[in-house]
């Protein structure tokens, strides 16, 4: 989900088939594209995927179309947290990441503004959005629960037996952006974060808590494939305005809207193209993102097969991003 702590965006992450896994020394793909493949410029991209299903939806997708549509022979796609896939754009151990909740500003500073190894792909479309949450039953019969304040003074409705006297607060993957902490010191509220590891597990609590009609508060965002299945109130926090939440150890402000980006090794946006091309044009929305987020991880589809399910029933869409002969 921002999505490196509703990054959104935005979680070790449900993993499809064909995703590959582990960090920066497991990848073996060249960053700078070669020339002279059948893609006009490419014969194999590697592209970032971020630990979240969303990201995995879009990675799918999109290896699918550059294989069957646009030529290139292989694509690759390798699972890691967000500072580690850019890091893999700096060397050029990958082609692009396909969503980034802007939650690396010290990289981007680095890589974008002063090396200059990495360079902007476009606006996925999307728009990430991270908050805490409640269930809506939970919101209707509290209604003072929708504000921090309130929260706040029914923290104890929220104890179990692992988070002592202070009410428990679902937080997110470790690799997430999140200043939740801060939030909880900053705003002396009375929670206790409990860690769940990642997406899946997340979700997991999410639904049996949610069957079971039990109050919880989350650290939750938007795209999300769970939101079509569960109602939640977001809980309204400080208005964030810029810089409200830098540096984020002093945080009192809520998380803010996020355009979701793409970012592309610097070699491969110049030479890669039909393949860069093609990723540059590649936009979609929210809904068309969790659809296919919501085969992998609800559905249990494979990644290809969600994403085989998709494209043929959205070929008037991607046919968009296709690149001018």
């Amino acid at each position: 989900m921002k999505r490196t702590k509703l990054r959104n965006k935005r979680i070790g992450a449900v993993v499809a088939a064909g995703v590959g896994t582990l960090g920066l020394l497991a990848l073996t793909g060249c960053g700078a594209a070669k020339t002279g493949g059948s893609a006009g410029g490419s014969d194999k991209v590697t592209i970032a995927v971020p630990s979240w299903v969303g990201a995995q939806a879009n990675a799918e997708v999109v290896k699918a179309l550059l294989e069957e549509e646009v030529g290139v022979k292989k694509v690759e796609l390798k699972t890691m947290d967000e500072p580690i896939g850019w890091d893999a754009l700096n060397n050029g151990k990958a082609d692009a990441i396909l969503e980034d909740w802007d939650g690396q500003p010290e990289k981007q500073k680095l890589y974008l503004d002063q090396k200059k190894s990495v360079v902007k792909g476009g606006d996925l479309g999307v728009t990430g959005h991270i908050g805490w949450f409640i269930p809506k039953y939970y919101a209707d019969a509290h209604p003072e629960a929708k504000t921090v304040e309130g929260l706040n003074k029914l923290a104890k409705e929220f104890k179990t037996s692992e988070s002592g006297d202070k009410g428990e607060f679902l937080g997110a993957a470790p690799s997430y952006t999140t200043y939740d902490e801060y939030l909880i010191k900053n705003l002396k509220l009375d929670f206790k974060i409990k860690e769940t590891g990642n997406e899946a597990a997340q979700i997991k609590e999410i639904q049996q808590k949610y069957k079971n009609k039990q109050p919880f508060v989350t650290y939750f965002w938007e795209p999300q494939w769970l939101n079509n299945d569960v109602d939640l109130v977001e809980v309204k926090f400080p208005e964030f305005k810029e810089g409200c939440n830098e540096p984020k150890e002093k945080t009192e402000c809520g998380y803010a809207n996020t355009p979701l980006q793409k970012y592309f090794n610097a070699d491969f946006a110049k030479d890669g193209g039909d393949a860069a091309k093609f990723l540059k044009n590649f936009k979609w929305t929210t809904e068309q993102q969790n659809e296919v987020a919501k085969y992998i991880a609800k559905d249990k589809m494979s990644g290809e097969e969600a994403a085989k399910k998709w494209i043929a029933d959205n070929k008037s869409t991607w046919q968009a991003w296709l690149p001018k002969k």
